[in-house]
C-alpha cells in the first residue's frame, strides 16, 4: 500500500473513532450548532452507520441537506439519569407538567411551518381543553407560561424550533409577547428515539397510570430480536447489542448487572473479541477487570456528564464520600452519610453555601448519592448505600514511602 493510501486509511480511522465518541456524547448534531463536527459525521457517514448498526443496533440518520445527524439510541430499560432540563432555574429536571407540554407542543408544531408564540399557546390551550387526559393550560398563569417557555427553549436547543424574530423568554412576563418561529418538522419527528410510538399502543387514557410500568418496555421492544421463539441468530444479535449498548452508553458495566446469557456472551472468546475490536475502533481504552468493564474515552468527548467533576457541590461531595463508602463493605445508612456530609460542611464553611443550612447536610448527602448511583459507583440496597466495585478506582491510596 502506498504512503498516500496509508495516510488516507489512518485519517478515516481517526475520523471514525472521533465520530463514534462525539455521537455517543451528543446523539443530535446540527450543522447550525457545530459545523465542523457535522461535516465530520457527514464525511464518514458510511463507516459510522455500519459501526453503530453492527455493534449496538442503533440507527444513524444523516441529512446533509437538512443539516443534522441523529443517532437513535435505544435502551433496553428506562433510565432516569438524563432528564430534559430547564434552561433556567439552575437547569432543574423537567417535571410532569413540562413533559406533558413538550408532547402537546411538539404535536401542535408539526403541521405549521411558521408560527408565533401567541398562536402556538392558543393551539396548546385548545388541545388541552379537548383532551380529557390533559390538564388545562392557562396562559394567564405565569407558572404555566414559564413551563411553556422551558419547553420552547429545549426545542430551540435541539434545532427543531428556530427563532426568527423576538425573544422567547419575553413570554414569561407577558402573554402578548411577539416571537416568530420557523419549525423544522423533520427534525422534530426525529427527536423521539423509540421503535414503537406511544400512540401505537392504543391504550385508553384512564388505564395509563395503572399500566405505565407494563407499557414502558413495549415502547422499546424491537421485533428483529423475535419473541419467545427467537432463532439463534436473533438471540445472538440481541446479546451483542444489549451488552455493547450498555458498555458504550453507561459509565461502567459490572458483570453482576448482566443476565446469565449476556455474561456468557461477554466472556466468550467471540464476545470478548467483538468488544475489544469495537472499543479500539471507537478510540476507547478498555479497562477489563474481574468484576466488569469500563470504556474510557481519553479525550472525554463520548459523554455529556463526567466524573470526577467539580462543576457542582454535589459532585465534589460525591467524590469525597467515596472514601468512607469504600471503607464500609456493608454500606452506609442515610444517617451515616448525612453525618459525613455534615463533617464536610463544617470543615469547609465557605464551600457549598446553598447547603449551609439546617437540613443542608441531609440534602447534600442525598444529591451526592444520586450522582454516585447515576454513574454506577454506588447502589441503594436495604436502606443502605453500598459502593460498587468501580468506586474503588477513585479511592485515595498512599504511595509507598509517603507519610499519612
Amino acid at each position: 500500500m502506498s504512503t498516500l493510501a496509508n495516510q488516507l486509511v489512518l485519517a478515516e480511522r481517526e475520523d471514525v473513532s472521533r465520530g463514534v465518541r462525539l455521537l455517543l456524547g451528543r446523539p443530535l448534531i446540527t450543522e447550525r450548532a457545530d459545523r465542523s463536527t457535522f461535516e465530520l459525521i457527514r464525511r464518514r457517514q458510511g463507516p459510522l452507520t455500519k459501526w453503530f448498526d453492527y455493534h449496538c443496533g442503533w440507527q444513524l440518520v444523516v441529512e446533509p441537506r437538512l443539516g443534522y445527524a441523529r443517532l437513535l439510541k435505544i435502551r433496553t430499560g428506562p433510565d432516569a439519569s438524563r432528564p430534559a432540563r430547564r434552561p433556567r432555574s439552575g437547569k432543574a429536571p423537567f417535571d410532569r407538567r413540562r413533559y406533558t407540554l413538550l408532547c402537546v407542543v411538539a404535536a401542535e408544531l408539526l403541521p405549521v411551518p411558521v408560527t408565533t408564540v401567541g398562536l402556538l399557546a392558543d393551539r396548546v390551550v385548545q388541545a388541552c381543553a379537548t383532551d380529557e387526559a390533559l390538564p388545562r393550560f392557562d396562559t394567564a398563569s405565569k407558572s404555566e407560561r414559564m413551563a411553556l417557555v422551558d419547553v420552547l427553549k429545549v426545542l430551540e436547543s435541539f434545532g427543531a424550533l428556530l427563532t426568527m424574530d423576538g425573544v422567547t423568554e419575553n413570554f414569561v412576563d407577558s402573554a402578548q409577547a411577539k416571537v416568530l418561529y420557523r419549525v423544522d418538522a423533520t427534525l422534530l419527528m426525529r427527536l423521539l428515539a423509540a421503535p414503537v410510538g406511544p400512540s401505537r399502543l392504543a391504550v385508553p387514557a384512564e388505564e395509563l397510570p395503572r399500566r405505565f410500568t407494563e407499557l414502558l418496555p413495549e415502547l422499546v421492544r424491537e421485533s428483529r430480536y423475535g419473541g419467545a421463539d427467537a432463532s439463534e441468530v436473533q438471540h445472538n444479535l440481541r446479546l451483542r447489542h444489549s451488552v455493547l449498548r450498555r458498555l458504550f452508553d453507561d459509565p461502567v458495566l459490572h458483570h453482576d448487572e448482566l443476565s446469565a446469557d449476556e455474561l456468557a456472551y461477554l466472556t466468550s472468546p467471540t464476545g470478548r473479541q467483538i468488544v475489544r475490536r469495537a472499543a479500539e475502533q471507537g478510540g476507547f481504552v478498555l479497562e477489563e477487570r474481574a468484576d466488569g468493564l469500563m470504556a474510557v474515552d481519553p479525550d472525554g468527548i463520548a459523554t455529556d456528564s463526567r466524573f470526577p467533576d467539580d462543576s457542582s457541590s454535589a459532585r465534589i461531595a460525591a467524590l469525597l464520600l467515596l472514601d468512607p463508602l469504600t471503607a464500609a463493605p456493608g454500606g452506609l445508612t442515610p444517617e451515616q452519610l448525612t453525618a459525613e456530609a455534615d463533617d464536610l460542611l463544617r470543615r469547609f464553611p465557605q464551600w457549598a453555601k446553598s447547603y449551609q443550612s439546617q437540613d443542608g447536610a441531609q440534602r447534600l448527602a442525598g444529591d451526592a448519592v444520586r450522582v454516585l448511583t447515576d454513574f454506577g459507583l454506588a447502589d441503594r440496597t436495604t436502606g443502605r448505600t453500598v459502593a460498587r466495585p468501580a468506586a474503588c478506582r477513585y479511592r485515595v491510596a498512599l504511595a509507598a514511602g509517603s507519610t499519612p
